[in-house]
């Protein structure tokens, strides 16, 4: 069963969040569905609860600018357009700091985080109530319309998250803009910040290439955009019956014998547990790979029910062909 809070249940809310527990709250743009971004296990069952098909990033969720910043590198874009709109319905792409402790499941296996600071005074009071970072997408089933009541979060995630802080309506109504700033400011989501405000501080912002468009050109960066992506240093082997001794191992199961290196994405098969290691894995044979002069991952099967069709989305993008 799902709890419906009440706003003066936050400590109980906070206490699910620190648990690996989801929750859906208000935000002034819609309802997200939270989770302690640093547990990848609790950033997994995002996608579970939304059957999300991707690995997208999510956007991660702060009490104030020097939080955010403590896990992203701001320039001084970020930093006026944080003073002018924060808190408020403004997400940031900045280059995730080395020292970062959000998972690297709620970034998407990338060099850069989503980050926010909203200004609902209840999801501020939640936030600073369980002492995290809370990754948090629209609390909906993917594809679905974007809830601002918790009548129209029950409607799609009741029974499948623990909890939703009843905080009545939301007032903007639509997700809050995203703006990437790894180099040129581009638009990447219009949102509760319009274009021209935006403008008005920073000056003239880039808005993307069609997907098919900036796929052809390979001009942009932006999240999950690109088929090559998430891609490790090595080749990517998938579908790995057996495993060469100068190959590392990417294990779901009973590894394979034979590898120069492996590492176990879930020994009991779980794909929550799989999702939620499938980043630092490539992360970490590429490195160990790389340093023990192996040739290439290889990757045995995981299933492509659930979970595991993000799972599948993101090792194909991994072994997709290198652009020249």
């Amino acid at each position: 069963m799902t709890a419906i809070l009440r706003p003066d249940e936050l400590d109980r809310a906070a206490v699910l969040l620190r648990g690996g527990e989801l929750v859906a709250f208000p935000t002034e743009t819609v309802y997200g569905l939270g989770a302690d971004a640093r547990q990848g296990r609790a950033v997994a069952a995002v996608f579970e609860a939304k059957g999300r098909p991707h690995f997208n990033p999510l956007i991660c969720h702060f009490p104030d600018t020097d939080a955010a910043f403590a896990e992203v590198v701001p320039d001084e874009r970020a930093r006026a357009l944080a003073a002018a709109f924060w808190p408020g319905p403004l997400t940031l792409v900045l280059p995730r700091r080395v020292t970062s402790g959000i998972d690297l499941l709620a970034g998407a296996g990338l060099d850069t985080l989503a980050v926010r600071v909203p200004s609902h005074p209840l999801a501020l009071a939640l936030i600073r109530a369980a002492g995290v970072p809370v990754a948090a997408p629209s609390a909906n089933r993917s594809g679905q319309v974007s809830p601002t009541t918790p009548a129209h979060v029950l409607d799609g995630l009741a029974g499948r998250i623990a909890a939703v802080v009843d905080g009545g309506p939301c007032d903007v109504g639509v997700e809050s803009t995203v703006l990437d700033l790894q180099a040129s400011a581009v638009l990447l989501r219009p949102g509760g910040v319009p274009a021209e405000a935006i403008e008005a501080v920073i000056g003239r912002i880039g808005r993307p290439l069609p997907r098919s468009a900036a796929e052809a050109s390979r001009s942009l960066r932006s999240p999950g955009l690109m088929v090559s992506h998430y891609a490790p240093s090595l080749p990517v082997r998938l579908g790995a019956a057996d495993v060469a001794a100068e190959e590392a191992l990417l294990a779901f199961g009973a590894p394979l014998p034979g590898a120069g290196t492996v590492f176990q994405l879930s020994a009991a098969r779980d794909l929550r547990e799989a999702a939620a290691n499938l980043f630092a894995g490539l992360r970490a044979l590429d490195a160990e790979g790389a340093r023990r002069g192996l040739s290439r991952i290889a990757v045995m099967p995981v299933p492509a029910h659930g979970l595991g069709a993000a799972i599948n989305d993101r090792l194909e993008r991994a072994a997709a062909p290198r652009p020249g």
